[in-house]
């Protein structure tokens, strides 16, 4: 199949985030199957920015690059280079389709705008749509954000979700419990499919190794006996990082210390916060390269995952973090509240209410307890767990029948 994927915000290990249609295309071009990802020449999410518009091959990757103004944070500018996407797309799709006549239309932003301009493109040439789900718009910025439902913004982002489940040939999710929402907004019976995040398994086969900083730390606490909490992400509110901290301090006479390398919006607070409560077994590192993650993690004892609760997050939560936590082969602490709850489904750690203080301190004093063969048995059952049903080769042959099924 030719396969068309549109994403403003497409990146790939070089550029930055998101990974997630790089991966892709690798494993489907792989496969016999040809594909050209089309993006912004501006995300908020990327490291590095194209060099240009236009084609650009990166690591056997074909990209097409619509030109796009920069923005920051949520504001007019982001809005306005959503609706930049879209329409420069409608007038440059037969220009950049001329070579490559696709068989199925992938719209994968995050926004549901997208939508019209693939269904377009899908009309014209006689392919499949399909809508790929990250986050449900406009119900995250209306339930994350607090925005009205009769705001202009999310009345015309409602208009394009309804549009493209009356449209596309299937919803393609990242959400496990979403398909009764897309249901209600006009999906119909059997478009439904599930198709989560992932870990890449070669990252794993020869990781970098660790700054000398980070290492040196881990040596000493090594040394002195301590049993290691570890985080790795972003240190942003959502990933209630406080509670965790709180938690450990509770742990300071019990030889157990919380590691957090990462950087964040929240991270100069959390550490005025261990500075100004004396909190000794909880240590901030820099951020690491997204290679020389495994060689942190499996360092670790244990590791924590947390976030707010969000009533979003009944429609289940995919997160990447869990999944490189899980290949790490480390118990995990779960401090999440979602529809679906992948600890238990992997049984690979425990899991508490999110922001429970309490709770999360019993759980990482009751690990550090456990004996270490119990430890190593739920570390094996998580990475079991992961390679059956979530590396990219798993997910990409998933994600192809979906739509050889078309």
């Amino acid at each position: 199949m030719k396969i068309l994927l549109l994403n403003h915000y497409a990146g790939n290990p070089e550029m930055g985030m998101e990974f997630r249609p790089y991966y892709f295309a690798k494993k489907w071009q792989n496969g016999g199957h040809e594909v050209l990802i089309v993006g912004g020449t501006y995300s908020h999410l990327r490291k590095q920015q194209p060099a240009k518009a236009g084609r650009q091959q990166v690591d056997g990757v074909d990209y097409e690059w619509v030109p796009t103004i920069q923005y920051r944070g949520n504001g007019v500018k982001r809005v306005i280079s959503m609706f930049q996407f879209v329409g420069k797309l409608f007038f440059r799709y037969k220009r950049i389709c001329k070579n490559f006549i696709p068989d199925v239309v992938i719209a994968s932003s995050t926004y549901p705008l997208d939508n019209y301009i693939a269904h377009r493109i899908a009309r014209h040439y006689g392919a499949k749509m399909v809508y790929e789900i990250h986050d449900l718009w406009p119900l995250s910025p209306m339930e994350l954000g607090g925005m009205s439902k009769f705001h202009p913004f999310i009345v015309m982002m409602q208009m394009a979700e309804n549009y493209a489940y009356r449209h596309c040939d299937a919803v393609v999710s990242m959400l496990p419990k979403a398909e009764q929402h897309c249901k209600e907004h006009g999906l119909a019976e059997g478009k439904f499919y599930y198709v989560p995040n992932g870990i890449v398994e070669e990252d794993w086969a020869h990781p970098e190794p660790l700054p000398e900083e980070h290492r040196q730390l881990i040596e000493k606490l090594r040394d002195e006996g301590r049993f290691l909490v570890g985080f790795a992400g972003a240190h942003g509110i959502a990933n209630s990082l406080q509670a965790a901290i709180t938690a450990a301090s509770r742990m300071k006479d019990k030889k157990i210390d919380l590691v957090l390398v990462g950087t964040g919006q929240e991270k100069k607070h959390l550490i005025h916060f261990v500075q100004e409560n004396h909190i000794p077994n909880v240590h901030f590192l820099p951020p690491v390269s997204k290679f020389a993650i495994p060689n942190f993690l499996k360092e670790m004892d244990v590791l924590y995952i947390g976030l707010q609760k969000q009533s979003l997050f009944r429609f289940g939560i995919s997160p990447n973090k869990m999944f490189d936590y899980m290949m790490a082969e480390k118990p995990v602490i779960q401090a999440i509240d979602a529809g679906n709850n992948i600890v238990r489904e992997a049984s690979c750690g425990l899991d508490v209410e999110p922001d429970n203080v309490g709770e999360i301190a019993s759980a990482m004093e009751k690990l550090s307890r456990f004996p270490k063969e119990n430890l190593q048995e739920m570390g094996r059952n998580g990475k079991r767990f992961v390679l059956e049903n979530h590396t990219y080769s798993v997910l990409a042959k998933k994600f192809i029948n979906c739509l050889e099924n078309l």
